[in-house]
């Protein structure tokens, strides 16, 4: 789940399993790094090399949902804020910013030394357009809600913006993490219609060079960027939609950079050849992996159900089969170590028995003694659907389906590639379950994804939840600054969760990301590795790219 792209990671949505440098918890540790800091002074060249599974849907950040399309626009644009390596949030393309004592006003003050790749300057007017474009109800977008609560924004001039909210909005000054966009290229538009989705211009430390359809995205330096330019010259996504073919790359050295599997992490990089190859790292992702039901379908209405399917499987023995141990029971949307995490939530254990029970009172019998449970002469089926080339996720979906059957459930997998599977099932609602994970943000507000107005094709509710309570908790958790009203509200959401399962949730996996050693200023922080990838550098005698 990414990925340096702004303050929001639920803006990564639906997370492919890559997440190189993404946002972490607070307490993520390291382990099996093999090179110490280096002292060779920093030196331009050389590029950068990373594997990814999903190839990029738009270089628009407004209109993607993906954790691939991020990924790479996170290189080329900035928001008005950022995380720093110890996740508090600093101004990006805004060098300070004021709040008002009652928290109802933020004040930005851009820097007055951004430009645009095509060299037109930033001013406030592009964020104002970036506003606009966002609210406006024709724009396809599923981050319209942070915004929506502004209820004024001006720009007294071209590097101020103030924007005041008529209500405390407790992740106001995160949503301000949002990509800008060029109003001088976009405005008077129709967004969805633009070149920029395959031309993209940002301000970020990368310029788009080509893309390559199905192969590879290039970017290269920006010379001009306001932070300092890049050490490396350019920065190469290569699409190989499979974990397996991917990490015989990153040996060949075709690639230096991509997120180990945990079979990979554990059974095949200890080798005295690959540590002093690559610097491999391990620390808690800020990702869950869940299985999610379509409770439109009529199969998964009654609680009762999903109760039952999460009752008959096994975490442990996913967490130990699939990740190895390096990774935690997931218990509902927020990862063990947040602040807003329930650790007394009553999620439902693994129970065969408790789920066969479950089954029986719901009316679903072995009637036909084929070991398959039946209601109303029809059998208990369904297809778990998934994206291609995560190994990770087809063995979490094996074993589901085994343990499934042991309780009467016949269960098929289908894996989907990652463009279709987004555009012509999640999005359209055209599945029974999904096996995907979500990229969560350091602030416990999941409105976009739970809130029953988000049940919209191309919205994040795709699974099509809808409950009053959780509604109004939703919007108590983000309309107060009390730390502890809000603790109240997603306690109980989490509590809710637990009894209803509108998602199974599986597990919090482990971030296992590995880059080439001859990539310097690689340090891990909070924030993971890739909070100053553009200190990173290769010292000249081992540059292997030319310019």
């Amino acid at each position: 789940m990414i990925i340096s792209t702004g303050i929001r990671c639920l803006l990564m949505a639906l997370c492919l399993g890559v997440p190189l440098v993404s946002c972490s918890n607070s307490d993520s540790h390291t382990v099996s790094s093999t090179r110490a800091p280096s002292s060779v002074p920093p030196t331009y060249g050389d590029a950068l090399v990373e594997g990814t599974i999903g190839e990029a849907s738009t270089l628009i950040p407004l209109l993607a949902t993906d954790a691939s399309s991020h990924s790479v626009a996170g290189q080329i644009y900035n928001g008005l804020v950022k995380y720093d390596k110890n996740l508090n949030i600093v101004g990006d393309l805004a060098k300070s910013f004021d709040i008002s004592s009652d928290g109802l006003t933020i004040i930005f003050h851009l820097h007055r030394n951004v430009t645009w790749h095509d060299g037109a300057p930033l001013t406030s007017h592009d964020v104002l357009y970036t506003y606009q474009v966002t609210i406006d109800p024709k724009t396809p977008t599923a981050y319209a809600e942070d915004f929506k609560q502004v209820k004024h924004i001006s720009a007294p001039d071209p590097y101020t913006v103030r924007v005041v909210y008529d209500a405390p909005f407790a992740p106001a000054l995160a949503s301000w993490g949002v990509n800008i966009l060029p109003a001088h290229l976009l405005e008077g538009k129709d967004i969805t219609k633009s070149d920029l989705a395959r031309n993209p211009v940002g301000t970020g430390p990368y310029r788009f060079k080509e893309w390559v359809p199905g192969q590879k995205i290039v970017l290269e330096a920006n010379n001009d960027y306001f932070e300092g330019r890049p050490y490396i010259d350019r920065f190469i996504y290569r699409i190989i939609p499979d974990s397996s073919t991917m990490y015989m790359e990153l040996k060949t050295g075709a690639i230096d950079l991509m997120s180990l599997t945990p079979v990979q992490y554990a059974r095949q990089t200890a080798s005295q050849e690959f540590t002093s190859g690559f610097n491999k790292y391990r620390y808690p992702s800020s990702s869950y992996l869940y299985m999610g039901y379509n409770l439109r379908h009529p199969l998964f209405k009654d609680k009762r159900i999903r109760q039952a399917i999460t009752a008959a499987i096994n975490k442990d023995e996913l967490i130990q089969g699939v990740l190895f141990g390096m990774g935690q029971k997931a218990h509902g949307p927020i990862v063990p170590g947040r602040w807003a995490y329930n650790a007394a939530v009553k999620d439902i254990e693994y129970n065969p028995k408790h789920a066969a029970e479950l089954l029986t009172e719901a009316g679903w019998k072995d009637k036909n003694s084929d070991g398959i449970l039946t209601k109303d002469s029809k059998p208990f089926r369904f297809t778990i659907l998934t994206n291609q080339g995560n190994q990770q996720r087809l063995m979490t979906a094996q074993i589901i389906q085994q343990r499934l059957r042991q309780v009467g459930i016949d269960v098929k997998i289908r894996v989907v590639e990652w463009a279709a599977f987004l555009k012509e099932f999640v999005n359209k609602g055209n599945f029974e379950v999904v096996l995907l994970a979500w990229s969560i943000s350091q602030d416990p507000d999941m409105y976009d994804i739970w809130h029953s107005s988000k049940t919209n094709p191309g919205e994040l509710n795709f699974i099509g939840y809808k409950n009053p309570e959780v509604d109004r908790l939703l919007i108590e958790g983000r309309n107060t600054f009390n730390i502890e009203k809000r603790k109240k509200a997603y306690f109980r959401i989490q509590d809710i969760f637990a009894d209803e399962q509108p998602y199974t949730f599986l597990y919090v996996p482990d971030s296992l990301p590995v880059v080439s050693a001859r990539i310097r200023g690689v340090e891990p922080a909070p924030a993971g590795i890739g909070y100053n990838q553009i200190r990173w550098f290769v010292p000249k005698s081992e540059q292997v790219y030319l310019p």
